[in-house]
């Protein structure tokens, strides 16, 4: 019997990248993953849909539940958490993975741009938080991870992209107000990656096949989420992770094996 056994998660954004990943890693270990997310056909340039992904938690041994949802909507994140309960009997880990990046600067950025960062990353975790938490209160072990970095202001982190930066450190406030309101009895941790990770956002808004070399695989953000995971709610809390040092906390030092090219030197991601 591991942590996992039976325990639900639900994953926004979960198919692909590293909602995708760390869904595998949980299912592997005989989770019920919800991938709660809006790609219901094949995309030219995205690949797998939720019920693609769904079925690779099935495959990894869990359950998949594919449920369409878009996190800007209160109705149906409403009615998304209800049939996860319906299902599986509760929700016992929340992933608030699902998030919209566009690093034009002020000038050059659409407002409509602007709105759907804010309304996905702050506003979409925010409230798919809010609607699980009646559930997650009453978990064993309750957890919220949201994919946000830590709370850095150092000015140029913001410079180049504010509207941006500003949208994913909503994320990260969530974090530090949440821990402190259900502290004991949630745990509520952010999960940032130490380099780019190869995922479609990279290859496809980023830096193309060359940033993608110079990546880690999504991996090692899914078995940092793992080990955070299975740690007590109450002493695990409000925590700003990043992936190495949660592995190295761990006794993992050798983290070649997540690189996508060992031999070349890996690109760091924003805020760390």
């Amino acid at each position: 019997m591991t942590a996992f056994k039976n325990k639900t998660v639900i994953i926004t954004g979960g198919t692909r990248g590293i909602g995708h990943a760390i869904g595998l890693r949980l299912a592997k270990e005989g989770a019920n993953i919800v991938i709660m997310a809006k790609t219901t056909e094949p995309h030219p340039k995205l690949v797998g849909t939720i019920y693609t992904a769904a079925e690779d938690m099935e495959k990894a041994g869990g359950k998949g539940l594919a449920i369409k949802c878009d996190i800007r909507n209160e109705e149906e994140v409403i009615a998304a958490v209800q049939q996860t309960v319906d299902t599986f009997g509760g929700i016992d880990i929340l992933i608030n993975n699902a998030s919209a990046i566009n690093l034009s600067p002020t000038l050059q950025l659409e407002m409509k741009r602007y709105d759907l960062m804010h309304q996905i990353n702050g506003r979409g975790t925010f409230m798919t938080s809010q609607k699980c938490l009646p559930h997650l209160l009453k978990s064993e072990n309750g957890h919220i991870l949201n994919l946000s970095p830590p709370l850095n202001f150092e000015p140029r982190w913001f410079g180049p992209h504010v509207a941006y930066s500003m949208a994913k450190y909503n994320m990260s406030l969530c974090v530090l107000g949440m821990a402190e309101e259900f502290k004991g009895k949630v745990g509520v941790n952010a999960l940032w990656p130490r380099t780019t990770i190869a995922t479609a956002a990279v290859q496809n808004l980023l830096g193309g096949d060359e940033m993608v070399r110079r990546s880690r695989k999504p991996e090692i953000m899914a078995d940092a989420a793992f080990y955070i995971l299975q740690r007590d709610k109450k002493t695990c809390n409000g925590n700003f992770f990043i992936d190495d040092e949660v592995l190295q906390a761990e006794g993992i030092v050798d983290l070649s094996g997540y690189a996508i090219d060992p031999s070349l030197e890996l690109m760091p991601d924003f805020f760390v």
